[in-house]
Order: structure tokens, then C-alpha cells, then sequence
């Protein structure tokens, strides 16, 4: 299984410049540990060639998002959940994103 974890830097709050310089360095690290360190086990033996791709962002309280934005057997996303539950992630419940992902996924 090929696993991606991107960075959304794009928030619906507009933070300060060297706030923002901060917060989007410690995302961008944050979308590398989760991809190559929490998620490895996925990339082994045993599962499908399927790809997963993860965003993640902040939310207004600069709380840690996440979103599986394309489609994985039910056991893989149920891991994703727990795993970002375990680190303090929330997970990103906003219809309309995930409508806009599929769409421009699908192009």
C-alpha cells in the first residue's frame, strides 16, 4: 500500500506571518512522522496495492485534522482513525471538503 499524508496550510483563519511560518513547518513534520514512521506497517506485505492519502490541517483552536480522502477497505481507515485518536488528531468532518477532494480526485 502506497501511503501520503499532505499538509493543508490552508485554514479558515488567517494567522499571524510568524505565527503561520511556525504552524506550517510543525505540519509539514508532522505529515512526515505520521507517513513514514506511524503509518510504515501499512506499506509492508499483506496488504492491497491500493494508495491512502491523508489530509491533515488545523482547526481554528490550532487543534491537529485529519481526513482518509479517497476510498480504503474498512479495516485500513478504522486503523487511520485510531492512530490519529492515539496522537490527538481529530478527525475533519466537513461534508463539503471532502465532496471537493472526491471531485478533484476523480478529474
Amino acid at each position: 500500500m502506497t501511503v501520503t499524508v499532505l499538509p493543508i496550510f490552508e485554514t479558515d483563519f488567517i494567522p499571524q506571518k510568524q505565527l503561520a511560518k511556525v504552524m506550517n513547518d510543525r505540519l509539514q513534520r508532522l505529515a512526515q512522522e505520521l507517513e513514514q514512521q506511524h503509518l510504515k506497517p501499512l506499506s509492508g506485505r499483506g496488504f492491497s496495492s491500493d494508495d491512502l492519502i491523508i489530509y491533515i490541517s488545523y482547526t481554528a483552536k490550532y487543534k491537529v485534522r485529519f481526513q482518509v480522502v479517497n476510498d480504503v477497505p474498512g479495516d485500513i481507515e478504522y486503523f487511520v482513525k485510531e492512530l490519529c485518536g492515539r496522537l490527538g488528531y481529530i478527525q475533519w468532518k466537513n461534508p463539503v471538503f471532502a465532496t471537493l477532494q472526491k471531485t478533484n480526485l476523480s478529474s
